[in-house]
């Protein structure tokens, strides 16, 4: 399993300090976040940044860790302008770029005062699944037209791929033990990983969860005839006690979970002084 860091609160300049801080202290993953202006966190007094543009600082000032966003909102962004900052981005880390993606959040104002922005869930799923086909297309290095419900484009071409050929995509998916949601699921099922929420709660998933959760897919992947790396993404929050913080990773990773992802985002009390005195603590120990 490996360790990632969110960098959730701070000025840009803060963030790419934090990210150097994340690679010099053995973090495997270093990630921003996807928003333009947040009327509902933070009384909408938050910092926000592009997170392309962050990103690529990053990947120029480091050598080794994962680079992301925890998570990119794929709808709001035109799938060409996507597919040209994760392509720019990509080069820049040598091929360090994951792509976590979900519908947004109508607390950004980039949905809700924009006319014409897909606001309603299901309506911003679809916008999501036709973004990332049209970005799996420009991948090809070939001319391409696309023809979807939400996304009409004549002939693009992008001759350079992807350093690896593609950059994996995470969507965001929500388990239920109960009651599954397969097609939310099946989502992430089609690409690299899955970014794991629980259905109805804020709380993190447990290590039965993703338990429960690893061996859906795993049964479904034998099924389909899939094979090769599939990650696990959970996000969370280790104990300042070292030896608690260490059976927790233990147990995530007895459970399936390939990405263990610190996530604060109180900003009553996180702060970029205390995310990194964090990062400086370094990861547990598996």
């Amino acid at each position: 399993m490996k360790f990632g860091f969110i960098g959730s609160f701070g000025t840009a300049a803060q963030n790419l300090s934090l990210a150097r801080e994340c690679e010099e202290h053995g973090w495997d993953g270093f990630f921003t976040w996807d928003a333009i202006s947040m009327a509902g966190f933070g009384g909408g007094s938050l910092a926000v940044h592009d997170p392309f543009s962050l990103l690529a600082a990053v990947a120029a000032t480091t050598e080794r860790i994962t680079l992301g966003a925890l998570v990119f909102a794929a709808p709001r962004h035109r799938p060409w302008e996507l597919a040209q900052r994760a392509l720019t981005v990509d080069h820049l880390s040598g091929g360090r770029l994951v792509l976590p993606v979900g519908v947004g959040v109508t607390d950004d104002r980039a949905f809700t005062s924009v006319p014409g922005q897909p606001t309603g869930l299901k309506e911003r799923a679809a916008q999501l699944d036709e973004n990332l086909a049209w970005l799996e297309r420009s991948w090809s290095g070939e001319e391409f037209e696309f023809d979807g419900e939400h996304v009409r484009t004549g002939p693009f071409r992008f001759p350079e791929p992807p350093v690896n050929g593609r950059i994996p995509v995470w969507p965001v998916g929500v388990w239920d033990a109960r009651r599954p949601p397969v097609k939310n699921l099946a989502r992430a099922l089609r690409w690299d990983g899955i970014v794991a929420q629980l259905r109805g709660t804020a709380d993190d998933p447990g290590s039965d969860d993703v338990a429960a959760l690893v061996s859906w897919i795993e049964e479904r992947r034998a099924a389909a005839g899939k094979t090769g790396p599939f990650d696990v993404v959970i996000q969370g929050k280790l104990s300042a006690d070292p030896a608690e913080a260490a059976d927790q990773a233990k147990a995530m990773d007895a459970a399936g979970a390939t990405w263990w992802i610190e996530s604060w985002w109180d900003p009553a009390r996180d702060t970029p002084e205390s995310l990194l005195a964090k990062v400086r603590q370094g990861p547990p120990s598996l």
